[in-house]
């Protein structure tokens, strides 16, 4: 689990504010802070997008990038 991510100041908004009409495979959970999820467009777009042992990761923000990038395996799990 992500223990710096209270470091940084910004806000994740909350599983239900993920509009309800977005399709599940339009949105991912952050592995590197499970419950905080992401539009995988905008993740995207934002190259918060990791590929590690032939999976595609989602991540919430530019922290949780550089933490996953640190140590991926301790994040990396299977889909």
């Amino acid at each position: 689990m992500c223990q710096n991510h209270s470091a940084h100041e910004h806000t994740h908004p909350a599983p239900d504010a993920v509009s309800e009409a977005a399709a599940a495979t339009e949105v991912a959970e952050c592995p590197v802070m499970p419950g905080s999820m992401t539009m995988k467009a905008d993740a995207e777009d934002a190259g918060l997008v990791r590929d590690y042992n032939g999976e595609r990761y989602w991540l919430c923000c530019a922290t949780c990038g550089s933490l996953f990038d640190a140590d991926p395996a301790s994040y990396a799990h299977a889909s």
